[in-house]
């Protein structure tokens, strides 16, 4: 199992109600798999997931980036401009 801490921002912060998320995620669990985990935990994420970046020790990430044990992952919701 690895531990990671998930860091979340702006509107994601009150889907979850926590700006900061500690959990043991198996090893080899990617970007993808980890925002499942969550939308399962934190239902009001479904609405987002799909939307949301991820960056993996302040590197922007894929989805189908693996996330490594002791990682510090952060989630931005969707953005808009105009």
């Amino acid at each position: 199992m690895n531990r990671v801490k998930i860091l979340l921002f702006a509107t994601l912060r009150d889907y979850v109600g926590s700006k900061t998320i500690e959990l043991e995620i198996s090893a080899g669990t990617t970007i993808h798999g980890l925002t499942d985990l969550l939308a399962a935990k934190y239902p009001r994420l479904e609405k987002v997931r799909d939307s949301m970046m991820a960056a993996i020790n302040r590197e922007y990430a894929a989805d189908e980036a693996v996330v490594p044990d002791g990682a510090e992952i952060a989630f931005f919701p969707p953005v808009s401009g105009g």
